[in-house]
This record gives structure tokens, C-alpha cells and sequence, in this order.
């Protein structure tokens, strides 16, 4: 038989890659992002109480419309915006289905879709399978900010969606208050363009105010927001997650997602819902994190890796310049056999496989885990 794949330049993931590596070598695993830690037992609970109340069945295609309103309660709580749980938000099985269920509901053969590297690997392949063409435009190096006039200049007659992500996977950076102006700015020049905002790792800023595209009326008409449960609870394996976008937008999005997964996982979803509730937690991730954070770069003092800026998400790079000029995969796997730390290249989510001699760590992590590994880290000369 021969196949013609629809993705022929696709490997293995770098996450899948460099996790396996730190299992057989037992290395910390600083690379994939997941936590290390347990939930709370509160959600623990939650989920008992799912399972004992028969929640198991297919939930609505949807989502459950109590955890919606849950979380248009908290969109109000968090942004001052009324967002209908009716038709405006859709309970997806994690953002990366939500993300795909966005570019299959609108990208068509030929479409061009403008997206930023380094970019998390998901939307690139996702753009291709629908037979779109995928424009990249690299971040300014070391801030990792957009050049909005390149923006401009690579905007056609073709072009159907731009995907931001803010705050930046994998390079932490966030967006400014001119950030917002200048991509409303786009969409009064270009109504007809979409917007695909991930925003995962809203609740991990650790500087100013968190500039979602929700809180802009301009905006919102034109986009669709991803948001992930898995993050923000610390539940990755859970792959629950939820878009948000106008009624208009949304109807077609839940075309495509109803013939994907139908509906996520009901039990999870009832758990989530009950946890909203009664719980506020979510207001405090940012302080949770950033303690991480902070912890880290206090254990990295004297270290030949010099840590970048890290504003937002549980990410932060090191330029490990001043140690080796080996590529960054080489850096990364090397750093993983002999000395038991894995982490992850940079320039892996680039187009071009720019190498600025970078390396993205996960601070999601135990504070054992995060001194053990930064006691082996500061030993590279």
C-alpha cells in the first residue's frame, strides 16, 4: 500500500521525545509541562462524588450547562464581561481540541493563517490538514514580542485567521495594553479576519494585568478563546478545556467539535463545576506559580544559565550560551544523559528551526524537585 501523508514533514512531538529520554535515563523531568504535585483533595472529591452520582454518560455536545454558567460566572468575576453559557462557550476535550475545532470549523483550502514562532506545535499541523498555509512570523528576539508591522505586511487577500497566544508558550513573555490596540486596529482594517487567542496560562502573570481579547468589544466579535482546565487546576491528564466566542462563531465551531469528540469527559466536567461552586483557587495560581518561579531563579543564582525574562505561563528559558555552541536539541539531550535533567529546545517551535541557544524549563514542579535540579544545573561550566 502507499500512503501519501498529509503530514509528511511531522515527527514525533519534542515533548514525547524528551520525556522518554528522561525516563531511560531518570533524569528530572524538567521538559513536558505537567505538574509534579497533587491536586486538591477538594477536587479529589469532587470527582468521587461524579462517579457515586453516576455522572459517567455522554454529557451534552456542548458541555454540561452547569459548568458553563460556572465559568461565564467567572468570566464576569475575572473580566466584567457577560458571556452567554448558553451560546457563547463550549466545553472541549482540552484546548489543543478546541484550537482544532476552531481551524477545522473555518479554515478552508488555500486560507492563510498567521501564526508566531516560536509557536506551540499544535497549530501549525492543524492548519496544514485543512489544507490551509500556515504564515509564520518570529517573535522578536530576547523579548519574544510581535513586530505588528510585519504583522501588516504579511496580511493578504488570502488571509483568513491570525492565532496569538498570550501568555507565550514556550517563551513566557505577555502582552501589553498596545498589544490589544494594535490587533484592533487590524480588525477595523479587516473585519472578515478571525482571531484564535489561546490563553491556557491566563491565570500565570506574574507582571501588570492579563490582556485577554475578551475584554475588548472590538475583539471578541472576531475571535474565539481557548482556555484549558488541565492548566489551571493542575489536571493535564484530565484534557478538559473550553472555548468562548460570539453565538455566531461558536455555532460553526460546535459543528466541527460534535463530529470530533461529540462531548468531553462528563464526570470531570460535573467535578469541575461542583470545585467552581465553592472554590476560588483559581485567583491564586499566578501567586502559586510565581513563588515556583522565584524559587528557581534564587536556586540558578551563579549559574552559566542565564535566565530570560519569564512573565507569564510555568515555562522560563536560559540562554546556555556562555556553557556550549552545540544546537539546542544537541544542548538538551546531552543535558538529559549526563547530567539527568531534561528540558526542551527552542528552536524546535520554529519554522525555520532558529537556534538562539535556548532552553525551555518547566517550574511546575515539586520545590524538592526544582532545588535538586537546579543544584545539577548550576555544575555546568
Amino acid at each position: 500500500m502507499k500512503i501519501k501523508s498529509k503530514l509528511p514533514e511531522i515527527e514525533t512531538s519534542i515533548f514525547t521525545v524528551m520525556s522518554a529520554l528522561a525516563n531511560q535515563e531518570n533524569a528530572i523531568n524538567l521538559s513536558q509541562g505537567f505538574p509534579d504535585f497533587p491536586i486538591d483533595i477538594e477536587l479529589k472529591k469532587k470527582v468521587i462524588e461524579g462517579l457515586s452520582a453516576e455522572q459517567v454518560q455522554y454529557a451534552p455536545m456542548a458541555g454540561r450547562l452547569d459548568l458553563r454558567t460556572e465559568i461565564a460566572k467567572k468570566i464576569l468575576t475575572q473580566h466584567q464581561k457577560t458571556i452567554s453559557a448558553v451560546d457563547e462557550i463550549t466545553i472541549t476535550a482540552g484546548a489543543t481540541q478546541a484550537i482544532y475545532s476552531a481551524i477545522t470549523a473555518f479554515i478552508n483550502i488555500g486560507d492563510e493563517v498567521i501564526l508566531f514562532d516560536p509557536a506551540y506545535d499544535c497549530y501549525d499541523p492543524s492548519i496544514v490538514l485543512q489544507g490551509g498555509v500556515p504564515i509564520h512570523i518570529e517573535l522578536e528576539f530576547p523579548s519574544y514580542s510581535i513586530n505588528w508591522l510585519a504583522v501588516q505586511s504579511k496580511i493578504s487577500i488570502k488571509t483568513k485567521m491570525i492565532i496569538v497566544n498570550n501568555p507565550h508558550n514556550p517563551t513566557g513573555s505577555i502582552w501589553g495594553k498596545n498589544d490589544i490596540i494594535e490587533l484592533e486596529n487590524i480588525i477595523k482594517t479587516y473585519p472578515n479576519l478571525i482571531i484564535l487567542s489561546d490563553e491556557v496560562y491566563e491565570h500565570m502573570q506574574y507582571q501588570n494585568v492579563h490582556q485577554s481579547v475578551l475584554k475588548s468589544d472590538i475583539l471578541y466579535q472576531n475571535s474565539i478563546v481557548t482556555y484549558s482546565f488541565g492548566k489551571t487546576f493542575h489536571v493535564t491528564g484530565w484534557k478538559l478545556g473550553y472555548a468562548v466566542a460570539s453565538p455566531k462563531l461558536t455555532n460553526e465551531l460546535r459543528k466541527s467539535h460534535q463530529f470530533q469528540v461529540f462531548c468531553a469527559n462528563n464526570t470531570m466536567q460535573y467535578a469541575i463545576s461542583e470545585y467552581l461552586k465553592t472554590d476560588t483557587s483559581w485567583q491564586n495560581v499566578h501567586s502559586f506559580y510565581q513563588t515556583k518561579r522565584d524559587l528557581f531563579l534564587k536556586e540558578m543564582e551563579g549559574s552559566k544559565l542565564i535566565p530570560l525574562p519569564c512573565n507569564g505561563t510555568y515555562f522560563m528559558l536560559f540562554d546556555y550560551s556562555a556553557i556550549s555552541n552545540e544546537s539546542d536539541v544537541k544542548f538538551a539531550k546531552r543535558l538529559t544523559k549526563e547530567f539527568k535533567v531534561a528540558t526542551i529546545p527552542v528552536s524546535v517551535f520554529y519554522e525555520n528551526k532558529t537556534d538562539h541557544k535556548v532552553i525551555r524549563i518547566c517550574f511546575a514542579k515539586q520545590d524538592d524537585t526544582l532545588i535538586k535540579a537546579a543544584r545539577i544545573l548550576k555544575k555546568l561550566i
